[in-house]
This record gives C-alpha cells, sequence and structure tokens, in this order.
C-alpha cells in the first residue's frame, strides 16, 4: 500500500502542527493509545508504533514535506528508487552495483526491498549529520560563527 501526496498546503500544514502538538506528549501506559471519533462515541485503538508513524508523517507535513508511505517488504524498481531518494536512476544503479543498496534481479530487471532503500537513506543521513556536526565544530574552533 502506498500513498504519496505532493507538497501540503498551508491548511494541511497548520492541521498537522495542532495535531503534531496534541500527539508530542501522548505516552501511552501500555502498547495501544485510545483515541475518540469526533462526532461519535466511537473509540479507536492504535498500536504504539503506529503512533509512531502517525507523528513522523504529522511533522513531515508540518514542515511542508510530502510524504510516502511504503511497507518495508515492498520491491521497488529503480525508477521508484531513485524517486524516493530524488537521484538519477542511473546513480541508484551505480549505488546499487557498488553493493551500497541490496537489491536482487528478477528476470533482467533489479528489485530493491523498501527496507533496503530506507537503511541506506538512514546510512547517509547518518554520515551527512556526522559531517555537518565536525564541520559545526571545526567553525567554531577557528571562531568563524
Amino acid at each position: 500500500m502506498s500513498a504519496a501526496h505532493d507538497q501540503p498546503t498551508v491548511v494541511e500544514q497548520e492541521q498537522a502542527r495542532q495535531a503534531l502538538q496534541l500527539l508530542r506528549d501522548v505516552d501511552p501506559a501500555g502498547e495501544t493509545l485510545d483515541v475518540t471519533v469526533a462526532g461519535t462515541s466511537e473509540s479507536v485503538h492504535f498500536p504504539r508504533a503506529a503512533i509512531d508513524l502517525i507523528r513522523e508523517v504529522l511533522a513531515n507535513m508540518a514542515a511542508g514535506q510530502g510524504v510516502t508511505v511504503v511497507p518495508a517488504y515492498a520491491e521497488l524498481t529503480t525508477q521508484q528508487a531513485a524517486q524516493m531518494l530524488n537521484v538519477s536512476r542511473p546513480h541508484v544503479i551505480k549505488l546499487l552495483d557498488e553493493g551500497r543498496i541490496e537489491y536482487r534481479m528478477v528476470g533482467r530487471h533489479r528489485r530493491i526491498l523498501a527496507s533496503s532503500l530506507l537503511a541506506y537513506q538512514r546510512t547517509q543521513l547518518g554520515s551527512s549529520r556526522a559531517a555537518a556536526d565536525e564541520l559545526a565544530a571545526l567553525t567554531e574552533e577557528l571562531g568563524l560563527y
């Protein structure tokens, strides 16, 4: 199941910001969080993992970022992977050939597990943060900040 959205509207960003504020400090005592549906007496039971994902979706929407939800077991084409990484398809193929992202061959076509692509993204994000932290420390050390 995949739901892709372009950038949220200003109204959607504000709604996401408000919802995130309400959920930010919620820490379910158990493994679920009960949410009452407006206008009804019905309650929905959300598992803790779902609340964490909802918070992440809301945070991205509040920041004006579009969100795509993809199951970890979904297999992506090289074009889909390129779109998710915001890079060219040839660059994705280069990453696959270098062994930086796991994939499998289906006939002559490469298929990438969404979980493998996300693992690569997390690694890249960690490297980027470490480099930014190092640059900030160096700038401060040199008195340039």
